[in-house]
């Protein structure tokens, strides 16, 4: 799960660096430049260290507020609302999937499909 959860979070972290100008500039609500720059890089450095610390329990909660967080970033630029929600969902993905491929690599499952018969 580490390499999926933290390939997400990273290009997400550069997502929220290039929607700062867009905040910023022709976003719905009148945003000041000091708030609309500081709020994406705290949000931008969280997915960073996110990013890092993926494999921690604590780390998974954590994530999906941060992915609550970038998704309510669409009501100050609308475009947001999708390329938040498309990240929350490669964050499911990359968590399910990250799952399945540390059970099978510490036992092996019943329907991992890596196994290999006789």
């Amino acid at each position: 799960m580490r390499v999926l959860g933290a390939a997400v979070l990273s290009l997400e972290a550069i997502v929220v660096i290039l929607a700062i100008p867009v905040v910023v500039v022709v976003g719905t609500v009148p945003v000041p430049p000091w708030l609309g720059i500081s709020g994406g890089v705290i949000l931008a450095l969280a997915l960073i260290v996110l990013a890092r610390y993926v494999t921690r329990p604590w780390a998974i909660p954590v994530g999906w507020v941060l992915q609550a967080l970038v998704v309510l970033t669409g009501l100050l630029a609308p475009a947001m609302f999708i390329v938040g929600g498309i990240f929350a969902l490669l964050w499911g993905v990359a968590i399910r999937l990250g799952r399945q491929v540390d059970q099978a690599r510490d036992g092996g499952s019943a329907d991992s499909p890596t196994q290999n018969p006789g």
